[in-house]
């Protein structure tokens, strides 16, 4: 059978935006500890991103509720003006003060963080470089912070193009991969003709669209149920990671079945329909 049935599976995580319910995350990651489960490589789309990298440094599930527990989402959001953006110093402080202003090749599992560059408008792959400040720029909703500058770039929300980036690991040759959409119910409309609300609604339709690859490229699809939560509060965090552990519990026999897998000899090939849906590496 040669060296290739000696090679283990690669498996990789991807994590997707959702705000504040990017709690369930804290749920998934929990029942992956109770199975042992550890992946070989872990990637991010905004709130993702941040729990990605916090992951990637080692944080148990432990170590992420000291953290969810006394989060204040008012030392993140600062600006309290309807039409003036925040800068995202709250995020990078949240990187810097539990880790350091570290690197991200500093990580202990391979990472990166998707955000999208509004002044070339490709999405990007950040897999080198500062971690507070990828982070920020994959966290970065249009609107609500700054754009953050990052190696001339100017990185917002990588949800504008990769909500949940399943496709990314198997670019990075894992065999399979678990997803976790944590915003399935994303979509729903609004009377409101106000500007803010009708941004905010627009985000979502545009979320929606693209989130239809990361459930292609995905070999496990994780969705806790989080509709009755706020993406903006914290409010039932508690609730959003029980979601999150029940949903994993419900799944863990094809999480398992896939890291008892063999390689495979070929992955589904990634197809991209232009120039612009083929992500930048940095």
């Amino acid at each position: 059978m040669g060296l290739f049935s000696n090679r283990k599976a690669k498996i990789g995580l991807a994590l997707g935006g959702g705000g504040a319910r990017g709690f369930a995350h804290l749920g998934a990651i929990k029942a992956f500890e109770e199975f042992g489960l550890k992946f070989d490589y872990v990637c991010g789309t905004s709130v993702g991103s941040l729990i990605g990298a916090l992951y990637c440094a080692g944080f148990t599930y432990d170590d992420f509720f000291k953290v969810a527990r006394f989060l204040d989402l008012k030392n993140i959001r600062t600006s309290k003006l309807v039409f003036v953006p925040s800068k995202t110093d709250g995020i990078e402080n949240i990187i810097i003060e539990q880790l350091g202003d570290i690197n991200i090749e500093e990580l202990k599992i391979p990472f990166s963080a998707v955000a999208v560059d509004i002044k070339s408008t490709n999405e990007i792959c950040i897999t080198r470089g500062n971690l507070a400040k990828a982070v920020a720029g994959s966290c970065c909703v249009p609107g609500v912070f700054y754009p953050v500058e990052f190696n001339q770039m100017h990185l917002c929300d990588g949800g504008l193009r990769n909500t949940l980036p399943a496709d990314i690991p198997k670019l990075f040759d894992c065999d399979y991969v678990v997803g976790i959409d944590v915003n399935k119910s994303r979509v729903y409309g609004t009377e409101s003709t106000k500007l803010l609300d009708v941004i905010s609604c627009s985000i979502r339709i545009l979320m929606e669209s693209n989130v239809a690859k990361g459930y292609m490229y995905s070999d496990v699809l994780l969705k806790p149920e989080t509709k009755r939560f706020k993406a903006t509060s914290t409010d039932g965090f508690l609730d959003m990671i029980e979601e999150g552990y029940r949903e994993t519990l419900n799944k863990i026999d094809d999480i398992i079945k896939i890291f008892k897998s063999r390689p495979k000899s070929k992955g589904k090939k990634i197809k991209f329909k232009n120039q612009l849906d083929k992500p930048v590496f940095y």
